[in-house]
């Protein structure tokens, strides 16, 4: 995934808001819940390859999938073992090799990583020990384990690397090894081509969700004057029409920085697409297909989907836009946890959790529909938007610096909503992922918006 891996915890635990204390039961039934569904996903990701394909670099944008899955184990090594449990290193001598800050993805080939069967041993043994803590553990009273934070930060940041490793499944070559049946079908085949959003103040934020994380606090009341924003994620077919209509060829509609990335990588389609006689074709998990016209439109760059904004008259979201469209319930002037309501995910409302080996039609989930109407913004695909990743009013860098704050400022570019890819444990309607705007790797997509005052100057 595109937020950053995790660091060692050497800095002293900031606190942070809470909600009301829960049952510490169903606290360690949540936690251990969430750490076994991502230690499923993670030896299925790792299983269905041989050694060769683990220990491999298949792209210099992503380290051997070899290396994510030691990482995933030092770091609940570090943090679950040592920083809650107080029990003694493991394996302190692998702590620099496994360091995200400390080697790039591109060198990690050449570290002295554990062999495949030594990795699984060891994420193993972590695991054991940390259901041991996690039994004994007092969840109050320390910032880093009030409400099982500390649990729910490993989960998340496991799903978080399995959603990597599903990454790299896509940039490997080779025949398919991942298979999941198709996403459900649109229920409505004719939906409003976009949903008015009024202008006023909203909740952004959150100051009560117990696992959010550092940068998605506090909650702080934000105005945003009126606007439209597309109903659905744009379209394969509606990319298309981008294409077709010269959009990688006009300069017009680029910004500078992405006409100069454009031309000098030769950008002409989504990465993986590649067009044969009259047709565009894909690569999805090591299999060739038709791109399908209903999908939206995967594997684009932040240039590209403001590219496209603009050459369709519109634009990308802001992020407050974004979330106000998602969260925003004006009957009862309140911000819900998700678009449709305080409720978990489940299949029926989102597409997320790798059910699915992509997104779902656009105008798939309408029990998944925002209060006005808006679908499919949490799944199917990670959404551009216009904002640069910055903190909110009050930020307070927890339990680590490394999270978030070291990535603020105009180098990237906030990606909201989730993907196919995302577990329920890693994404919210406060959850905010980012990226620099020339990642494609990424199972990243796009909706548009345009200013309210524009059907007045238009009138």
């Amino acid at each position: 995934m595109t937020a950053p891996e995790a660091a060692t915890p050497h800095q002293t635990p900031a606190a942070h808001e809470g909600s009301a204390p829960l049952d510490p039961d169903a606290i360690r039934e949540r936690a251990e819940r969430a750490l076994r569904t991502a230690r499923e996903r993670t030896r299925a990701l790792t299983l269905c390859v041989d050694e060769r394909d683990l220990t491999a670099q298949h792209s210099p944008l992503m380290s051997p999938l070899v290396w994510d899955l030691a990482h995933i184990g030092n770091q609940e090594e570090q943090w679950l073992l040592r920083a809650v449990g107080g029990r003694e290193a493991l394996r302190p001598e692998i702590d620099s090799v496994y360091d995200a800050f400390e080697h790039p993805r591109a060198t990690r080939p050449s570290l002295p990583l554990l062999p495949p069967d030594e990795a699984h041993r060891y994420v193993g043994e972590v695991r054991g020990r940390v259901l041991d803590v996690l039994e004994r553990a007092a969840l109050h009273g320390d910032p880093l384990v009030d409400a099982g934070f500390a649990f729910g930060m490993i989960a998340q940041h496991e799903q978080q690397h399995d959603e990597t490793m599903l990454i790299t499944h896509q940039l490997r070559r080779g025949p398919a090894v991942l298979h999941a049946p198709p996403p459900p079908g649109p229920v409505d085949a004719a939906l409003p081509a976009e949903v008015f959003v009024p202008g006023g103040p909203f909740t952004m934020g959150t100051s009560a969700e117990p696992w959010a994380l550092d940068n998605e606090r506090p909650a702080h009341r934000v105005e945003v004057p009126g606007f439209h924003i597309d109903t659905v994620p744009v379209s394969n077919a509606a990319y298309q029409r981008f294409i077709e209509d010269g959009g990688y060829e006009r300069e017009r509609w680029w910004t500078a920085e992405g006409w100069a990335h454009i031309r000098e990588h030769g950008l002409h389609a989504p990465l993986f697409w590649r067009r044969e006689g009259d047709q565009w074709l894909r690569r999805r998990f090591g299999v060739t297909e038709p791109v399908p016209p209903a999908e939206p439109v995967l594997h684009v760059s932040w240039f590209e989907a403001d590219a496209y904004a603009r050459w369709a008259g519109r634009r990308l979201p802001t992020e407050a836009e974004w979330e106000k469209a998602a969260r925003h319930d004006p009957d009862a002037d309140r911000s819900r946890r998700y678009p449709w309501g305080d409720a978990d995910p489940t299949p029926d409302l989102a597409n997320l959790g790798q059910r699915h080996l992509q997104p779902a039609p656009v105008g798939s989930y309408p029990r998944g529909a925002s209060p006005l109407g808006v679908r499919q913004l949490i799944g199917d695909v990670w959404e551009w938007t216009a904002s640069d990743f910055l903190p909110y009013p009050g930020f307070a860098a927890f339990p680590y610096r490394e999270y978030s704050e070291v990535f603020f400022g105009g180098t990237y570019k906030v990606l909201r909503g989730g993907s196919f890819a995302v577990d329920s444990v890693a994404c919210r309607g406060t959850f905010r992922n980012w990226d620099l705007p020339i990642r494609r790797q990424i199972f990243s997509g796009f909706r548009t918006a345009r200013d309210a005052e524009r059907e007045a100057r238009d009138a």
